[in-house]
């Protein structure tokens, strides 16, 4: 199972689109700042307010892909918080 995940980051007011086979690590993993990934440069916690599950991963990759463009943002941006 591969998921394509949206996490949100209301202390910053960004948004990070991405994609994983164990979303519980994957979610520690940016939550935990380490490493030298986007997500580790902003204070504030990530919050996951979409995700999807798919079977293989070229479908993953796909579905992340499309999330990403304008019109995926603006079909997200009715998921992030007030």
């Amino acid at each position: 199972m591969f998921n394509v995940y949206v996490l949100h980051n209301s202390k910053v007011q960004k948004i990070y689109i991405g994609q994983t086979s164990n979303l519980k690590a994957r979610l520690n993993s940016h939550n935990l700042k380490s490493g030298n990934h986007y997500t580790a440069k902003f204070e504030g916690e990530w919050k996951m307010i979409y995700k999807e599950d798919f079977s293989t991963r070229s479908e993953a990759i796909k579905r992340e892909k499309q999330l990403k463009s304008s019109r995926g943002r603006a079909y997200l941006s009715q998921y992030i918080p007030g």
